[in-house]
C-alpha cells in the first residue's frame, strides 16, 4: 500500500504566486519519492495546486470534501477518488486516517484550524506521525513564536516546541518527514503541562 501524506492547505486563490510555487515543488517532490496524497477535495488556491501536481505526475490522490462544498462547487472534478463528507469534523477525521505524515502549508483559518487539531492529537499521543509546516518566507514564524510564549508562561511544555518540524524549502520534504519517522512516537513526552 502506498504511504499517505496528508497535506492542509489554502483554498485562496488570490495568495501570492511564492505559496503556488512552494506548493507544486513540494507536491511534485512527493509524488516521485511515491507518496500519496490526501487533501481536502477543492479545486482553487493551493488545494488546486496540489490536487493538479498529483494528477500531472501520475500520483494517488484523495480528496475528502463536504457535501455544502460540492454544492457550491468546490470540488476538484478531476480527482477521481473523491470522498464526500455530511461534516468539516468527518472530513478533518477522514483526512488523517492512514496517513504517515500530516503537511501545513500556508493558509487561513481552516489550515490553522486542520493544523492545531493534528498538533493536539499528537500532543495528546493520538497522532504519532510527523507534522510539517511548510514555511515559505517565514510564514509560520509568528506561530513560533507563540508558541515559545506557551513555554515560557507555562500554557505548554518545552518539549512540545518539537511537536513539529518546519522547512523552508520543498525539497526538504521527504527527509523531514522520514527523519520524524526515525525519531519515532515517543521521541516527545505526552504529557499534560
Amino acid at each position: 500500500m502506498t504511504k499517505q501524506v496528508v497535506i492542509y492547505c489554502a483554498s485562496s486563490a488570490k495568495i501570492p504566486q511564492k505559496y503556488f510555487d512552494h506548493a507544486e515543488e513540494m507536491t511534485r517532490t512527493l509524488v516521485e519519492a511515491g507518496y500519496g496524497v490526501r487533501y481536502g477535495g477543492g479545486s482553487a488556491g493551493l488545494m488546486g495546486t496540489v490536487a493538479d501536481t498529483v494528477l500531472k505526475y501520475n500520483g494517488t490522490i484523495t480528496g475528502v470534501i463536504p457535501h455544502f462544498m460540492v454544492e457550491k462547487e468546490w470540488e476538484h472534478t478531476g480527482v477521481a477518488n473523491m470522498i464526500r463528507v455530511n461534516t468539516m469534523h468527518e472530513r478533518k477525521a477522514l483526512l488523517m486516517k492512514d496517513s504517515c505524515a500530516a503537511i501545513a502549508l500556508p493558509g487561513g483559518t481552516g489550515t490553522m484550524d486542520e493544523l492545531f487539531d493534528v498538533v493536539s492529537l499528537k500532543k495528546l499521543g493520538m497522532y504519532p506521525h510527523p507534522v510539517v509546516l511548510m514555511n515559505t518566507d517565514n510564514f509560520y514564524q509568528p506561530l513560533v513564536e507563540l508558541s515559545k510564549q506557551m513555554v515560557e508562561e507555562r500554557f505548554i511544555r518545552p518539549e512540545h516546541l518539537n511537536l513539529w518540524t518546519l522547512i523552508l524549502s520543498p525539497k526538504e520534504i521527504v527527509k523531514a518527514i522520514e527523519e520524524c519517522e526515525a525519531w519515532g512516537s515517543d521521541a516527545i513526552e505526552f504529557a499534560a503541562v
